[in-house]
């Protein structure tokens, strides 16, 4: 019996994997429309505690985010990082590119939008990128690269760096934001810099983390193959819910009263950052000479950022500013867009190649 439920969900995760980003946009779309649930999810409280030096308010969202990196922990396989030293060349560049390449983007925008009519506008798109740029590569990047056959030690290797060297990087990335913000929008990119990232960031992004591989080890590696099925469904479902609640901020506003200039140039900055992001990924293999596997990875690592973190500090610390969170849940679905293209494409190289040695 067990084996027949165990193969259900895997059938089920299947589907979900190869239909996500519609999944990911109709959750949107119900975020639009019934934003009620979405906003009450955001509203459940278990009280507050006083946790790597800062107060933690233990609301579903966080909670929800450190379960889904906890799953994600579980099962991850340890076993593929030996191989990490044969490409710490590849990580560090890697590593420098995702934390450089975005920053460099929002110094560039932010002289290129002055002439905006809107210069408010112009702070909510500043602030929402210096957030993506501040998050470490998402854990999904793993997944879409091992999907193509690509180098999963690389993968792992540049997720787990970005991860535990983010109490660092996450408030760098910040305070270079608020540097070319302005007013409200540097102040409180300052202030979550300065007091609320770090406690964020351990609590619920390193912690559960740390606490899924060890677990994963733990257990075994035959018992997280086990369980393989069961974590994947059950972050695909809190992954949507994630979106779902967040969107359910500011995207009803963004349709009831739709600014189209406005809506439209973040379309185009958001989307012109993701294909930076990922062509970044793709120069750094050509400029080292990889091959087809670190390519994969290389670009959906640079590409990828875990932007459900980066919505869920936005809406604890940002939200008398609903609009930040609009570049990053445009983020957050051009990236999976993205992803799927690459995806295509390294498929369709990988069965032409395959073809050509026959």
């Amino acid at each position: 019996m067990s084996i027949n439920v165990s193969r259900t969900i895997a059938h089920i995760q299947h589907a979900i994997h190869k239909y996500f980003i519609w999944m990911v946009i109709t959750s949107y779309v119900v975020a639009v429309f019934f934003p009620q649930p979405g906003l009450w999810i955001r509203e459940v409280n278990f009280g507050t505690a006083h946790l790597f030096g800062a107060d933690l308010h233990f609301s579903l969202p966080p909670i929800l985010l450190g379960l889904l990196l906890f799953n994600a922990g579980i099962g991850l396989k340890t076993s593929e990082l030996k191989d990490l030293l044969h490409y710490s060349r590849l990580l560090l560049v890697g590593f420098l590119g995702n934390l450089s390449v975005p920053l460099a983007f929002i110094a560039i925008i932010s002289f290129t939008m002055k002439l905006w009519h809107n210069p408010d506008e112009v702070q909510q798109i500043l602030t929402g990128l210096a957030l993506i740029a501040s998050m470490p590569i998402a854990g999904a990047s793993t997944a879409w690269s091992q999907n193509v056959n690509g180098n999963l030690a690389l993968s792992l290797g540049l997720v787990l760096m970005t991860t535990l060297l983010s109490p660092a990087l996450t408030p760098l990335a910040l305070h270079t934001g608020g540097l070319f913000t302005s007013g409200d929008y540097s102040e409180d990119l300052h202030e979550i810099a300065a007091h609320g990232a770090i406690g964020f960031l351990g609590a619920w992004v390193i912690l559960p983390s740390i606490m899924g591989i060890a677990s994963g080890w733990a257990i075994g590696a035959k018992s997280a193959a086990l369980a393989s099925p069961y974590l994947k469904f059950a972050n695909s479902i809190i992954l949507l819910l994630l979106n779902y609640s967040n969107a359910s901020i500011s995207l009803p506003t963004m349709f009831t009263s739709p600014d189209l200039d406005f809506i439209a140039i973040m379309i185009i900055i958001v989307g012109l950052l993701c294909l930076i992001m990922f062509g970044s990924g793709y120069l750094i293999a050509r400029a080292f000479g990889v091959d087809r596997s670190g390519t994969a990875s290389l670009m959906f690592g640079l590409g990828m950022n875990n932007n459900g973190a980066g919505l869920v500090l936005a809406s604890l610390t940002l939200a008398d500013h609903p609009g930040v969170m609009l570049p990053i849940i445009l983020y957050n679905l051009i990236q999976h867009l993205m992803a799927a293209f690459v995806d295509k494409l390294l498929s369709r190289i990988s069965n032409t190649d395959a073809h050509l040695e026959v």
